[in-house]
């Protein structure tokens, strides 16, 4: 292969990295909104009105983080399977950085 191809193909495979890594995150915030609808479904109640309190109750927030739970562990399988194909991806980008001799720049 010459650099350009490398290159070229160092450029594909973070494309497909950042593509799985949107669709975990996507999985994610499908699971946080269900589980919160499901929340304020379930904990219809009468609210203060105006600053007077917060609306979000800790009983609300531990029945969120079991919905969540819930709804997580539903979707194991899809959430596994990005995850280990995101691991996958992450040597074989690390592996053609280092064969090409590119420093890897942490990105925050």
């Amino acid at each position: 292969m010459t650099m350009a191809n490398d290159f070229m193909l160092l450029s594909r495979m973070e494309a497909a990295r950042r593509q799985t890594r949107v669709h975990l995150d996507l999985v994610d915030r499908q699971n946080e909104g269900r589980a919160e609808r499901s929340t304020v479904t379930a904990r219809v109640k009468g609210r203060p009105f105006g600053r007077g309190g917060p609306a979000w109750t800790p009983g609300d927030e531990r029945l969120f983080r079991e919905h969540l739970e819930r709804l997580a562990f539903a979707r194991r399988i899809e959430i596994e399977a990005l995850s280990r194909k995101l691991a996958r991806q992450d040597r074989a980008i690390a592996a053609l950085r280092s064969r090409l001799r590119i420093e890897t720049i942490c990105a925050a």
